[in-house]
């Protein structure tokens, strides 16, 4: 039976932005509860192929039975070593759907919600040994800082680190309630939920190494991308919209973009449109849709 996932964010404009070629070959990096990937199997005949990747076991009780379909339980960062076990060299097609999913803040025990007690993990991959409350309790005060000045965008962050490291002296901190706790007197009340939110997302980044599986993937979608091939991006924070911005419009995440002889940038990807965001009804139909920004390129 399908878990509680989201309903997929702007599917029609993500589907609209693949520009399905029926017998294609395609890749959804974030499967989640599979919305996206019926959309585009929906497009697809019997030739067409489409694999999927999600990294939290849950996602595979949304399984779906077609034999054009094959999902794969990794991460997305190991785009290119998958397809190339599935004997796919390239492909027509990539959509990424960043961020949490409803099920995944719903489900109080995974960590990820502000509103519900539960145990300080927030891993997309429960397997893996780095969770939120090794975070919090044994980075020392400056990497604390840095998580929540970068990844948080907070201009508190030393002060929150270092109310953190007071904190865990006393008693480590080890659910989603003791970690708001230390947290309430640094905001006002009607900013409370939002800047917790921002703590919270930086927490998340750090343990799931969120924007590092970005550049990989985007670097990644370059090589497997067929000329004309479409990439599909919907983020949910500035952070990982910066980069997707960047990296389609420059061709790398810092420094000065690669020229050719003439001083013409050499990218690998066309813009295709202009950012995309939910429409108002939507967004009342789905309040988490509020946030999101999708961008569409072509591979050059």
């Amino acid at each position: 039976m399908m878990t509680a996932y989201h309903k997929p964010v702007m599917c029609s404009e993500a589907i609209a932005g693949l520009a399905i070629r029926p017998n294609g070959v395609y890749v959804d990096v974030t499967f989640g509860g599979g919305g996206h990937s019926r959309a585009i199997l929906a497009k697809l005949n019997e030739d067409g192929r489409l694999l999927a990747f999600d990294q939290d076991a849950d996602a595979a009780q949304n399984q779906i039975e077609d034999p054009r379909f094959t999902l794969i339980q990794a991460n997305f960062s190991h785009l290119k070593r998958f397809l190339k076990f599935y004997q796919i060299e390239q492909v027509d097609g990539v959509l990424a759907d960043f961020g949490v999913s409803s099920y995944q803040f719903d489900t109080a025990d995974r960590g990820f919600s502000t509103r519900m007690e539960g145990p300080l993990d927030m891993r997309m991959n429960t397997s893996q040994p780095l969770d939120a409350a090794t975070v919090v309790n044994t980075y020392d005060v400056k990497a604390l800082q840095k998580i929540f000045r970068l990844y948080g965008e907070l201009t508190n962050a030393k002060a929150i680190a270092d109310a953190l490291y007071v904190a865990r002296q006393q008693q480590p901190l080890v659910t989603t309630t003791d970690l708001v706790g230390v947290l309430q007197p640094f905001f006002p009340g009607h900013i409370l939920n939002k800047r917790v939110a921002q703590v919270f997302q930086a927490l998340r980044i750090e343990v799931n190494q969120e924007l590092e599986v970005l550049v990989s993937f985007l670097a990644q979608s370059t090589e497997i991308l067929k000329p004309h091939g479409r990439l599909v991006c919907i983020a949910y924070h500035s952070l990982e919209d910066r980069l997707v911005k960047r990296y389609v419009r420059d061709g790398c995440f810092e420094g000065e973009s690669a020229t050719d002889l003439y001083g013409r940038k050499k990218v690998p990807f066309k813009a295709v449109g202009k950012l995309i965001v939910p429409s108002s009804k939507e967004i009342h139909l789905n309040n988490r849709a509020r946030s999101a920004k999708l961008r569409i390129a072509e591979r050059l």
